[in-house]
């Protein structure tokens, strides 16, 4: 990161690096470093997107995912606060994983602001562990650099592997995890149970449940949680609806346990993301001098 980004935690896994920041609105210029894979947690109506000679402004969704191979990206112009986190995954596993050795080194390529809710759900668990300052144990942390590298071989690097056998024992197809994923999005104010998006992937529940926990790191209704609470802060940032009317809206009706899931899940009050109100969470330890 560069030196005028404020940094909330730098976690250093087996098998990849994570930074997770949230940042102020900023005029100037920031970069992404090369090789990375980052999702921004948070939307924007419009920023200035820079690759080599080339800058243009993009909206940005919610979840939106990003990567880019040997160039960085700069950011500049970004009018609202940022959420992201930036994953770096291990090259030589990457490598390993693509299995190259006669094609070149693999390369990542480049994506902009696209819809992959495997990489969501991989990164939003990540960031379970920046928010709340815990360690992932190793098995769970190489755990899931091992699903991400599985993941990018198959669909964001070149070459590709010879075989698609890369989603690992009883995962889902990236297409499969994008259709449950927008099954959720278009009924977070509404009653969602197990049933509803095993049914939407055609499989049993109790096969979907592992095999969703499989391909992105969370549990079906930790996925859905986390995309409650993301749809309820954008909320709180945006609108001057009140506390009780932004949990309905995301469907509470039990608003000290809406406020409860909010602080844990993002580490803030609702207080905290009122319109003109700065986030006021503190700034944690960089974990890489511990």
């Amino acid at each position: 990161m560069r030196a005028d980004r404020k940094v909330f935690s730098i976690r250093r896994w087996p098998g990849m690096r994570s930074e997770y920041s949230w940042l102020p609105p900023d005029d100037t210029e920031t970069a992404t470093r090369p090789y990375q894979i980052g999702v921004s947690f948070s939307a924007h109506t419009k920023v200035a997107y820079g690759l080599g000679d080339v800058t243009r402004h993009l909206a940005i969704p919610a979840g939106a995912v990003f990567a880019n191979g040997p160039h960085e990206v700069r950011w500049s112009e970004v009018g609202e606060p940022t959420e992201a986190m930036e994953i770096y995954p291990d090259l030589n596993l990457l490598h390993a994983a693509v299995e190259p050795s006669q094609s070149g080194l693999p390369e990542i390529e480049t994506v902009t602001a696209a819809r992959d809710a495997t990489i969501l759900g991989l990164a939003a668990r990540l960031r379970q562990a920046h928010v709340a300052g815990v360690d992932l144990d190793a098995m769970q942390a190489s755990s899931l650099a091992h699903r991400l590298i599985a993941h990018l071989a198959d669909h964001y690097c070149r070459p590709r592997p010879r075989r698609n056998a890369r989603t690992g024992a009883g995962g889902l197809d990236r297409v499969l995890v994008d259709r449950v994923a927008g099954l959720v999005e278009d009924r977070l104010g509404e009653r969602l149970v197990l049933t509803d998006l095993a049914d939407e992937a055609g499989l049993s529940p109790y096969h979907f449940a592992r095999s969703f926990k499989i391909s992105t790191g969370m549990a079906p209704h930790e996925f859905v949680t986390m995309r409650r609470m993301e749809r309820a802060k954008r909320l709180l940032l945006t609108t001057c609806g009140s506390v009780p009317e932004v949990a309905y809206a995301v469907g509470y009706s039990n608003v000290r346990h809406f406020r409860r899931l909010l602080s844990r899940h993002t580490g803030f009050a609702p207080s905290d993301l009122r319109p003109g109100r700065p986030p006021n969470r503190p700034s944690q330890q960089d974990p890489t001098l511990r």
